[in-house]
């Protein structure tokens, strides 16, 4: 039983080898987010890694409490995408109908009735804000749905939902200029993120053996300082696959891939 659930992603990790299908055709970006998609979607493992980030998060904000008693500037710095809201709705359905993602249909995207929050992150932040911690939003959407942004966030309870505490991209893609100016007049006790570029500008632009370096260089903040949540299906990771080359084809992408595996000689 065990080979034949395990016989598509053996398929398709064969696939990426040879940059083909079984039917001959070049592999998308599309059918390589497939499975991350599913994961997210319907693996009780991704629920389970949301809620162990909030609950661990839960006991930082609790020893901040008790370090810092009667303090009235303690602050959380949160991303948005993939670490509050789930946004895999609109990814799976550019896979199921072929599609592209442009500007509207993002757009559209967000004046949904209802987007789904990642599990537990709700819940988590509203306890938080109960204690007296201020929250941020700190996300790279453009500026320009803000409104809707911040109606999202209110629909869904989450608290401090307004424009002085939603942050989006202005002129500065990096978020490190924003994280600090939050830092300049609050304790921050804690980051979240799903990507490493939620936490600190050191891992912007960098390749892959530098990533890994400054991970390991802060590896005590892990879990600490820094709650990470999971996300197989895009960030700053996959753009350094590439080694940020937005140009490559999709047969160019494919071999990389291939390179990049690591395999038994």
């Amino acid at each position: 039983m065990k080979s034949k659930v395990l016989l598509p992603i053996c398929l398709l990790f064969a696939a990426i080898t040879r940059g083909q299908d079984s039917a001959g055709a070049i592999l998308t970006q599309d059918d390589l987010k497939l499975y991350p998609l599913l994961w997210q979607q319907n693996a009780a493992e991704y629920r389970a890694l949301c809620y162990q980030a909030f609950n661990i998060a839960g006991m930082r904000v609790d020893e901040a409490l008790q370090k810092n008693p009667g303090k009235t500037n303690l602050a959380i710095i949160t991303d948005l995408d993939e670490t509050i809201l789930d946004n895999s709705e609109i990814e799976s359905e550019i896979i199921k109908y072929k599609t592209k993602l442009t500007y509207n249909k993002w757009m559209a995207w967000l004046r949904k009735s209802s987007i789904p929050a990642v599990p537990g992150g709700v819940e988590f932040l509203q306890s938080a804000a109960k204690k007296g911690i201020s929250i941020y939003y700190i996300s790279n959407r453009e500026i320009k749905g803000l409104e809707i942004t911040i109606g999202i966030l209110q629909k869904l309870g989450l608290p401090d939902a307004d424009s002085a505490h939603v942050m989006l991209v202005t002129d500065v893609f990096s978020k490190g200029p924003r994280i600090q100016s939050v830092m300049d007049h609050h304790n921050v006790i804690l980051l979240l993120g799903d990507n490493l570029n939620d936490f600190i500008p050191v891992f912007e632009n960098k390749n892959i053996g530098d990533r890994f370096k400054e991970t390991d260089r802060i590896k005590k903040e892990w879990g600490r300082k820094f709650i990470v949540l999971p996300n197989a299906a895009y960030g700053e990771w996959e753009n350094a696959l590439y080694d940020y080359k937005d140009s490559l084809s999709e047969a160019q992408k494919v071999k990389v891939l291939k390179s990049k595996l690591k395999a038994v000689e």
